[in-house]
């Protein structure tokens, strides 16, 4: 099994829009407003020493007087809710583009955090399990999950589509086929592969043309490693971490897609990788935090 801690760092249990939108939500319904308190000092303090989420469903271990697993399933975004994201999105292109990292329009905004409408789950579509003795419905541990999952959020934000389920395609599709009303003349706008899969998540094929470099390192010439990189997904995680980087930042800088960083840390054992991106771990892993922020901002 592969451990995935929830590490806060310093006194603000989240970041990142995705991370304080989470909480904010889920302390906005008077069923958990209450009994969340009761896990902040469980989350910051390490207690959740594993927290993973997969499609509709948050699996993690939590430190008590004993180990204690909790299983949150979350169902999906109702169709109906969907298509409403879709539609209120539709046609804010330059919004879209960074909503994973946060920065868009008022109104895209309040549509994906509306309480009701938006792509965040209400109670009723939460069901709650921890194998503690605590007879209460939400104990510490589950609120401290709770938590975790904002913690989550901030760095890897494109977890709350996979959490509700939503066909990522089907967001892009909403934003490739819109008419563009600056044209006038009804031309369809497109976003490069790219770009679809730093926003979304999509794994999507990019040949790599000659002469061009696969990572911001080697923007610049590098002396070679004498050594090498063992890419397993927690040796990625706490590189990506001692950065202080988001997936994204942390792709852009070893030059793959933020997609194929969450399947590195979601993986198992010794990852399989190309030699081209070998050679650029190992060269990320080098860098001082410092450096590596100077090669991200040279990128």
């Amino acid at each position: 099994m592969e451990i995935e801690p929830i590490e806060v760092e310093g006194r603000k249990i989240t970041s990142t829009f995705w991370g304080k939108a989470w909480c904010n939500h889920l302390e906005r319904f008077s069923d958990y407003e209450n009994r969340l308190p009761r896990g902040r000092t469980y989350v910051r303090n390490g207690s959740v020493c594993h927290l993973a989420i997969f499609r509709g469903k948050v699996e993690a271990m939590v430190s008590g007087t004993a180990l204690y697993r909790v299983d949150i399933d979350i169902k999906p975004l109702p169709v109906n809710k969907w298509k409403n994201v879709r539609k209120q999105c539709a046609g804010q292109i330059g919004s879209m583009l960074e909503l994973l990292q946060g920065r868009f329009s008022d109104n895209v905004m309040e549509t994906v955090t509306e309480q009701n409408q938006g792509l965040f789950p209400k109670p009723s579509e939460i069901n709650l399990a921890c194998d503690c003795p605590d007879w209460a419905e939400m104990c510490k541990h589950i609120a401290a999950v709770l938590y975790g999952v904002g913690v989550r959020l901030d760095h890897q934000p494109e977890l709350l589509f996979l959490l509700r389920n939503v066909d990522h395609e089907e967001l892009v599709t909403t934003e490739l086929d819109f008419q563009s009303a600056a044209s006038g003349k009804g031309k369809r706008r497109r976003l490069a592969g790219a770009d679809l899969s730093d926003v979304f998540g999509v794994d999507m094929e990019e040949p790599v043309k000659p002469g061009r470099k696969t990572s911001a390192v080697r923007k610049r010439t590098v002396k070679k490693s004498k050594n090498t990189f063992t890419p397993t997904a927690a040796a990625v995680t706490r590189l990506r971490k001692r950065f202080r980087m988001n997936t994204s930042q942390f792709a852009k800088l070893v030059g793959v897609k933020p997609r194929t960083v969450t399947n590195w840390e979601n993986g198992s054992g010794k990852l399989n990788l190309h030699q081209r991106t070998l050679d650029a771990l190992t060269e990320v892993s080098e860098l001082t935090p410092e450096q590596a922020e100077q090669e991200l901002t040279r990128a």
